[in-house]
């Protein structure tokens, strides 16, 4: 629908040029932004549409951590969550579950859930990727985790870019688009309890919540980000908690 829209707008730019030449920049330029603020705008729902919140009646929230595995964070952040007695998604990159399979096995043997993040994180081009590109990325991943007795069901863009056949390559492989409420920004950030205050700023019962682990994190902040949203979600009597498909429809 997008690319029609646009093609529409090239076309009657090109019809208007002589007769209303202000009508016929904004028939041109007009749909380019509109497509580019639902290929690039974190939580823009016009060409992937994917929950934000799910349904919960307690003090529950969805952690979910990625860009893993990673062979120093994972194992730490596997501690954490069993010390809190916290369950969590970790959206694994493709490449990364190959290179450390025995972590992709501890965590589901912690009782987490693994989740699809692409083959290899193209997070500067996955928003122009071709379909077949797309496809590649899914499947190159979705590779790897069956081998590793894995069926991940969901999915979430590197760097929340979407492109306009992503919805349709994800419903042919039956996998459900995953957004986020809050996230860390970690990369922002200058210290655990910065990322702390970002993520739970808003916090309430239903909240996704978006935190990483690996060298993308600053090295002070590494694990300790988790740590302190962890610290600070217990303390407020807040469990994680993975929700179900049916939670997730009704959002």
């Amino acid at each position: 629908m997008w690319l029609l829209l646009n093609l529409g707008g090239k076309v009657a730019a090109l019809l208007l040029a002589d007769s209303a030449w202000a009508v016929a920049v904004a028939c041109w330029f007009v749909p380019d932004a509109i497509l580019a603020y639902h290929v690039f705008m974190p939580h823009a729902q016009g060409t992937l549409r994917a929950p934000r919140r799910f349904i919960t009646a307690g003090r529950e929230v969805w952690l979910t951590i990625d860009d893993g595995p990673d062979a120093e964070d994972t194992p730490r952040i596997l501690q954490l969550l069993a010390e809190h007695q916290a369950r969590a998604t970790f959206f694994l990159i493709g490449q990364k579950a190959a290179a450390h399979p025995a972590l992709v096995h501890a965590i589901v043997a912690g009782g987490h859930e693994i989740a699809h993040h692409t083959h290899t994180h193209p997070i500067g081009t996955f928003w122009c990727a071709t379909p077949g590109r797309v496809r590649r990325e899914l499947d190159a991943a979705t590779d790897i985790f069956c081998r590793l007795g894995i069926s991940a069901t969901r999915f979430r863009t590197p760097g929340n870019q979407k492109s306009p056949w992503l919805q349709s390559v994800l419903k042919s492989r039956r996998l459900a688009p995953i957004d986020w409420t809050a996230r860390g920004l970690e990369g922002w950030s200058t210290s655990p309890g910065a990322v702390a205050d970002r993520v739970l700023r808003h916090l309430a019962p239903g909240n996704i919540l978006l935190l990483h682990e690996g060298p993308g994190v600053p090295v002070g902040i590494r694990v300790e980000g988790v740590r302190e949203v962890l610290g600070r979600l217990t303390r407020a009597g807040y469990k994680c908690v993975v929700p179900t498909a049916a939670q997730l429809a009704s959002s």
